[in-house]
């Protein structure tokens, strides 16, 4: 496979790339461990039921920026 010259795309035009390629991928074919899928339905759980902290990706960086 030949990776063409993306440069001469604009941002809108990768993303809109990006997605189509994504939607591709068939999601029968993406193998998760039973352990993996359980750790990932609880995440989201946490997540509707407001019990998950989130943060912005200013906040994630300033923060690895302190551990460094």
């Amino acid at each position: 496979m030949q990776i063409k010259d993306l440069s001469k795309y604009s941002d809108a035009e990768k993303i809109v790339l990006a997605e189509q390629i994504w939607d591709s991928i068939s999601k029968k074919d993406i193998d998760i461990s039973q352990e993996v899928k359980y750790e990932l339905d609880h995440r989201l759980r946490k997540l509707e039921e407001g019990k998950s902290e989130l943060y912005t990706w200013e906040e994630v960086k300033n923060h690895l920026n302190k551990i460094r």
